[in-house]
């Protein structure tokens, strides 16, 4: 009864030291892959949004 405990004790330990490791060292990764994101973003939305003046409106139907 107390082998099946102390296993999972055991992996329940080690899950948390290798979260907190992974956390330490994925979270900063993450944070600049958001920004990188979030600037990309940005730019695609100026670029869409400055991209709909210049349709000519009645040029397409007239010729």
């Amino acid at each position: 009864m107390v082998k099946p405990f102390l296993q999972i004790t055991a992996l329940g330990v080690a899950g948390f030291a290798l979260w907190k490791i992974a956390s330490l060292l994925l979270l900063p990764f993450l944070m600049f892959a958001f920004k990188v994101a979030l600037i990309v973003g940005v730019v695609m939305l100026a670029i869409w949004f400055f991209k709909q003046g210049d349709k000519p409106k009645d040029e397409a139907a007239g010729g």
